[in-house]
């Protein structure tokens, strides 16, 4: 009988005698492998961290004890321990979230999928504690390479501060240089510097790790890198240990009788204590371990014998177009740089680092500082070009605004996964980037419709030198190209009503429909259906959508309405922006705005999460009919309809 089976929650765990714990972790391990090849996932994280996570449900008692997971892609065993083991529509519509969801469990605390957060909570858990006198312990987890953001830094500046409040960080460290046999002398170590008045009396570094050139460099010199090891830049015991931080390690993670070992000595001290885990990423599947690139991290639908996927790619992407042309460009430009935070491989850079290793940088994830250097680069004389996904950007708004638009410096930020992602749940959505880089001055953005506009519009990006420019693009394949049958101003026009057809007449089309980025097929769609009612469309794709095009509002005032069709928030997006522009120009035209509404969506696929929030092509034709009906209908009777059109 499988034991796996019988886990309903960490009291089951619990119960199982030492001797059934490796057989309960292989059975994870198969469960893990199976079940996240079927739908696709974070396979490689997942079994790294089988052991560590049997070890925290065994001594902690989750969920009075609060289990934090940095990030989250590796909670599927977590999951699977508190009783969640039904994976087959995993990131799915209705099924389990690939990361931690308070919605399914009570021992799932918090849900933050952006890494470097959860120290900060682990801070923040650990002070209301002690303040209403709870005796319950915090555990945060987080790995090496969330230690390369700055926020776990601040965070543990300030957890230190306070050496009487308890609270256990155990740092699951991937990286795969360590040997075994160093996790057993380190965990004997241990015992004695988490005993109450032990001196420190051995030195780390020179005994033990002499592993990397690097000790005395700055620290974040030291961290550089997305997956470097934080072990092997510096000692870890002085740093830690000198900021008021026990530390425990480091231990061998998938050795979980050690691991239960120095949890519980962790347990008993009444203060902050380091647990250093050394764990193997993809360990127990040999595909896993024979992925250079990054383990198997995430994987799609495929088959577990072979990895080979289980449904066609579908074509090309977005980002190896994007990789393409930046390889191309890098040949014809040496001024051109890049930049990634801890994403090297997937914002598509790996054929410009192979080709120009000495003009591009990895910084971790920290992309406050990769905005930032990406100023000073700029100031410098270079054109740096900063790749990153687009709901990652959200965290360096100030630095964007600060210190690359106040400087008017040309940095151009590529923003990969943009608008809907769906199965990576709310927060990997690319949703804001529109709306909150609305409001930098002098900040531009393109969002190309097709594989040919993206390579011509982000070779118009590198050439502005004085301002900041943005290219957006979504995760999904590229589609056909879509050709322009004419110009207006800077705007491609996609679609026009043939001459005297309904729908035009006096000179004046009914609708004009403006379609952002991967919108346009969308609004071609919308445009056909109009067409088919007698309501005359012309579809235009502005190709920059920040600033407004000068010719849009003259071109607005010869329609009745207007509508645009955006993959970012309704709230503050370019609907709003288009809005504004002809209310500024004295264009008095009704402006119907379609986009994602402002809310978390749940995790689902990309066609789905379109379709819950009415953006297909049907029902958004039907709210431009009904739109286009009021222009003509009584005052009073437009009203409710305003009201109810306005919930989108």
């Amino acid at each position: 009988m499988s034991l796996l089976e019988n886990i309903k929650g960490p009291h089951d765990l619990k119960a199982l005698p030492a001797e059934s714990l490796g057989r309960l972790t292989e059975e994870i391990r198969q469960f893990l492998v199976h079940a996240v090849a079927a739908t696709g996932g974070h396979l490689g994280p997942n079994l790294g961290v089988v052991e560590l996570s049997v070890a925290l449900h065994r001594v902690f008692e989750s969920p009075a004890d609060r289990i934090l997971w940095d990030t989250g892609h590796q909670s599927y065993v977590h999951k699977l321990l508190t009783g969640r083991q039904d994976f087959s529509k995993l990131r799915g519509k209705g099924g389990l979230s690939g990361y931690p969801s308070r919605a399914e469990s009570e021992h799932d605390v918090i849900e933050n999928s952006h890494a470097s957060t959860v120290l900060g909570w682990a801070d923040g858990l650990a002070k209301a504690n002690q303040v209403l006198g709870r005796d319950d312990h915090v555990v945060a987890v987080i790995g090496d390479g969330a230690l390369t953001g700055g926020m776990a830094w601040e965070a543990l500046n300030n957890i230190a501060a306070a050496r009487d409040r308890p609270l256990i960080i155990v740092v699951n460290d991937n990286e795969r240089s360590y040997a075994p046999t160093i996790g057993g002398l380190a965990n004997h170590l241990a015992t004695l510097r988490t005993t109450d008045g032990y001196e420190r009396v051995l030195s780390w570094g020179k005994e033990v790790l002499q592993r990397t050139p690097v000790v005395g460099q700055p620290l974040y010199e030291s961290l550089h890198g997305a997956k470097k090891g934080f072990k092997d830049a510096f000692a870890p015991q002085g740093m830690f240990e000198d900021l008021g931080l026990k530390y425990v390690g480091p231990i061998d993670g998938h050795d979980i009788a050690a691991v239960e070992s120095a949890l519980r000595r962790a347990r008993r001290f009444h203060g902050p204590v380091l647990v250093h885990c050394l764990t193997e990423k993809g360990r127990g599947y040999r595909p896993a371990l024979e992925d250079e690139a990054d383990r198997f991290h995430t994987v799609a639908a495929m088959d577990p014998l072979t990895c080979e996927p289980l449904a066609p790619s579908g074509g090309q992407s977005w980002t190896s177009v994007f990789g393409d042309e930046m390889a191309r460009i890098g040949a014809e430009r040496p001024d051109v740089v890049a930049i990634t935070a801890a994403m090297l491989h997937p914002v598509g850079l790996t054929k410009f680092a192979a080709a120009f290793p000495d003009r591009v940088w990895d910084v971790g994830i920290a992309e406050q500082h990769a905005a930032v250097s990406a100023a000073g680069l700029a100031t410098g004389g270079l054109h740096p070009v900063f790749a990153v996904y687009a709901t990652f950007l959200n965290r360096a708004f100030d630095q964007v605004l600060m210190d690359v638009a106040l400087h008017q410096c040309g940095v151009t930020f590529v923003l990969d996964r943009a608008g809907v992602t769906g199965t990576d749940g709310a927060s990997h959505n690319g949703m804001w980037d529109m709306s909150v880089l609305q409001v930098v001055p002098g900040l531009r953005i393109a969002a190309p419709r097709d594989a040919d506009q993206l390579r011509a519009q982000l070779r118009e990006a590198l050439d502005v030198d004085d301002a900041p420019t943005v290219i957006r693009y979504p995760k999904e394949t590229v589609g056909e190209p879509i050709p322009a049958v004419g110009r207006v101003g800077g705007m491609d026009v996609l679609a026009r009503p043939e001459k005297g057809a309904k729908g035009e007449a006096g000179g004046r089309t009914d609708v004009l429909l403006v379609t952002v980025g991967t919108m346009a097929q969308v609004g071609l769609e919308i445009a056909e259906l109009l067409q088919a009612r007698g309501t005359g469309c012309t579809v235009v794709d502005p190709r920059w959508v920040k600033p407004v095009d000068e010719a849009l509002p003259a071109l607005a005032a010869r329609h009745r309405v207007v509508a645009v069709v955006e993959d970012n928030s309704r709230t503050g997006g370019v609907g709003s922006a288009v809005a504004q522009a002809l209310g500024d120009a004295g264009v008095d035209l009704p402006v119907r705005t379609f986009g994602i509404p402002p809310q978390f969506l749940a995790h689902a696929k990309r066609g789905e999460v379109l379709a819950d929030i009415g953006l297909t092509p049907a029902e958004m034709a039907g709210r431009v009919s009904a739109a286009l009906a009021r222009t003509t209908a009584p005052a009073a009777a437009g009203a409710s309809e305003i009201s109810e059109e306005n919930h989108l």
